[in-house]
């Protein structure tokens, strides 16, 4: 009894002491506050919303195998002869990157296989940031207030190229030197300044002898660092900002509804980790990625053939393959065309686009409010049409990076594929511009109806005279708030007569407004309403207001 009191006592204390570290703690710092507010956040129950998680969790197990291979990697371009157990380059001199690329591949307890995990992951990692990013845009989920969020994702984006770029070269093989000889050229395209930043990167004459010494700290301290600040910031913006979610029964634009953080949201998140984890290593384990052995070491006086990047850069190299070779000769300078256009210029238009689409869109919309919930795509028609037109000329570049594994696997010369590369690049974009936007209005259309007439069954009815007659219901209350919740805008207008006079003038002469009012009006053109009386319109716009109380299209959207 003695020792049983004494334990209570004990235990007492220990809460007392607990209890006092934890408000002396909350005084100084909001930890109450934090954690009640995040432990009963709500998270949207949807799949889509699991892609930046997958992003998130490939990241992690590259930060965890990169740290393993960092004891084993030497980043010195130092010339060894090879003694490794690998007998076919037995005796090859090579770089000190290369060798211990080869001893971590065949002398190292599990290097291959972490070695190979951390190239899958860098790959899982790059794709699902692309399709999260996709998503993201596809569903408007980029507008007021997350313009500055997804400015960070496409930052995000950029980082997660130049990091695989520069994971990639380091082994000093004979395919990653090939790349990095490419690049050295799209430096050399630059005017004025190409020379000298070759000479500063390379440190010399290509392919110098530091090179891979420079990518390294890149590599695992920089990109990285700057990867995990910018996933922090994101993560901080979206709770701040809260989950944008679908138009379904209960949701609005002031609110979320989902599941917890905990329990439920932090179950199945765990559970996602290590299902890609898992899946990771199953790649890493039966899937053989960049056997650098076979290609041997980098020679500059060798290039790989059948050599392609890793498909994130495989757009580049299709645009410098199909880019046609040329040059001119301005003031003592030459300028080539083929990698300044392919390799500079058009990722440089790809990645303005990408950061500056959602101000564009905000400045030829009249919508001024916060928005939270995702648009169907085929109610934004122009936005998914322009969306599937950059995908079809990134798909285009992408299979003419390996044009020639193309013509040699179906056997067709190269020159026909390269021709025929060219002319879709400049085809099928706009016709899946067309295509697109038509698809969007039909799928409209058929909610139009679904609304105004019903839905179809399977039942068929034949009439007295002997025709028959599919049969319809009534749309039930979820599939009416899908199909009539959301925006419509109408186009920006000038202003009308009730404006002053200078008004009138500046609206009408300005170059800028009435750049502004035509692209809206192309935007926004064809657009479809939903057969809704006053009062229904009326609750479907309190439903989308924001938290802020605007309405984002002011007399112009149901």
């Amino acid at each position: 009894m003695v020792l049983e009191s004494k334990k209570d006592g004990a235990a007492r204390v220990l809460r007392r002491s607990a209890g006092r570290t934890v408000f002396a703690l909350d005084a100084r710092l909001p930890l109450l506050d934090v954690v009640k507010g995040g432990v009963r956040k709500a998270f949207p129950d949807h799949w889509a919303f699991l892609l930046g998680e997958i992003a998130l969790y490939s990241l992690v197990v590259l930060l965890l195998t990169g740290t393993y291979l960092t004891f084993f990697f030497d980043p010195s371009m130092r010339e060894v002869v090879y003694k490794g157990s690998y007998g076919p380059l037995s005796g090859v001199p090579v770089s000190s990157a290369y060798a211990s690329t080869l001893r971590i591949s065949f002398d190292v307890r599990g290097g291959l296989l972490i070695r190979q995990m951390h190239h899958w992951a860098a790959l899982v990692f790059v794709a699902a940031i692309g399709v999260h990013l996709l998503r993201v845009f596809f569903t408007g989920a980029f507008r007021k207030p997350r313009e500055v969020n997804w400015t960070v994702g496409v930052t995000m984006l950029l980082l997660a190229l130049v990091e695989g770029f520069a994971g990639y070269s380091l082994p000093d093989d004979l395919l990653s030197g090939t790349g990095l000889r490419t690049a050295q050229g799209i430096m050399l395209s630059l005017p004025v300044v190409g020379t000298y930043l070759s000479l500063f990167v390379f440190g010399g004459e290509f392919p110098g002898e530091d090179i891979v010494s420079r990518l390294y700290p890149v590599h695992i301290l920089l990109v990285p660092g700057l990867l995990v600040a910018l996933v922090s910031l994101h993560l901080l913006l979206v709770v701040r900002l809260k989950h944008t979610q679908w138009a379904v029964p209960g949701s609005s634009g002031r609110n979320v509804v989902g599941k917890p953080f905990f329990a439920q949201y932090t179950a199945k998140s765990a559970g996602l980790f290590f299902m890609v984890a898992g899946l990771l290593s199953v790649l890493g384990a039966l899937a053989q990625i960049n056997p650098v052995w076979a290609y041997g070491p980098y020679r500059p006086d060798l290039v790989s053939t059948g050599s392609q990047p890793d498909w994130y850069v495989g757009f580049l190299e299709g645009a410098l393959r199909l880019m046609p070779g040329f040059e001119t000769r301005l003031w003592g300078h030459t300028l080539n065309w083929n990698p300044l256009i392919a390799g500079i210029v058009l990722p440089g238009l790809l990645f303005a686009g990408l950061y500056g689409y959602p101000f564009f869109e905000r400045w030829i919309t009249p919508e001024r409010g916060e928005q939270h919930l995702c648009d169907r795509p085929r109610h934004r028609s122009a936005r998914t049409a322009l969306g599937v037109a950059v995908l079809a000329a990134y798909t285009i570049l992408l299979v003419a990076g390996a044009q020639d594994i193309v013509a040699f696997v179906f056997e067709v010369p190269l020159r026909a594929i390269t021709w025929s590369l060219r002319c879709a690049l400049l085809v099928v974009p706009p016709a899946a511009f067309w295509l697109t936007r038509r698809i969007c209005l039909a799928l409209q259309e058929e909610d139009v109806k679904a609304l105004e007439s019903g839905l179809p069954t399977d039942d068929v009815r034949q009439s007295v005279e002997g025709g028959f007659h599919p049969t319809h219901r009534p749309p039930t209350g979820a599939e009416r708030y899908v199909r009539s919740v959301h925006r419509v805008p109408t186009p920006v207008r000038l202003p009308g007569p009730g404006r002053t006079a200078g008004e009138r003038h500046r609206a009408v002469r300005g170059f800028a407004e009435r750049l502004r009012q035509g692209l809206s009006h192309w935007y926004y053109r064809d657009r479809l309403e939903a057969p809704l009386t006053g009062a229904q319109r009326r609750r479907v716009a309190a439903v989308l207001a924001g938290p802020d109380g605007e309405e984002a299209a002011a007399g112009g959207e149901h």
